[in-house]
């Protein structure tokens, strides 16, 4: 069984008109499915008032906290000393937050210490998601 990792953060939603200026967000991650992180919003904070869940991989959050990275639906950059600047694409619009880097840096040392880079595949339970989706195909 593996340990679900999860740290709260305070994220800064840059907009024209913000509800919230600043949201409460987590991140998370499970050793189980260990290559991507997830990055759950409040339903306050969201155009439709329900909780939204953005995945990603670990390596994009990891590469856009040092330099610009990704070219899909989410973009990740360094802003300033302390800061990281995150962006979301869909089809309502893009989404700006602000997080501290150094909160980024702690979230992704801990997910290291739970699988190392490069030592993901190590924990994929291939035959149990083979058997999952077998019994979706159901």
């Amino acid at each position: 069984m593996s340990t679900v990792i999860e740290q709260a953060l305070q994220a800064r939603l840059v907009a024209s008109a913000p509800r919230m200026d600043v949201v409460p967000t987590v991140l998370r991650y499970d050793p189980a499915d260990p290559f991507a992180v997830r990055m759950a919003f409040p339903a306050p904070a969201t155009l439709e008032g329900v909780e939204a869940v953005w995945e990603f991989s670990r390596e994009l959050l990891a590469a856009g906290a040092d330099a610009p990275a990704g070219v899909g639906d989410v973009r990740i950059r360094p802003f300033g000393h302390d800061r990281t600047v995150v962006e979301f694409h869909a089809v309502e619009g893009v989404a700006v937050v602000h997080v501290r880097t150094g909160e980024i840096r702690r979230f992704l040392a801990r997910t290291e210490q739970a699988v190392p880079s490069g030592c993901e595949r190590l924990f994929l339970d291939l035959d149990r998601d083979l058997a999952q989706l077998l019994r979706d195909a159901h």
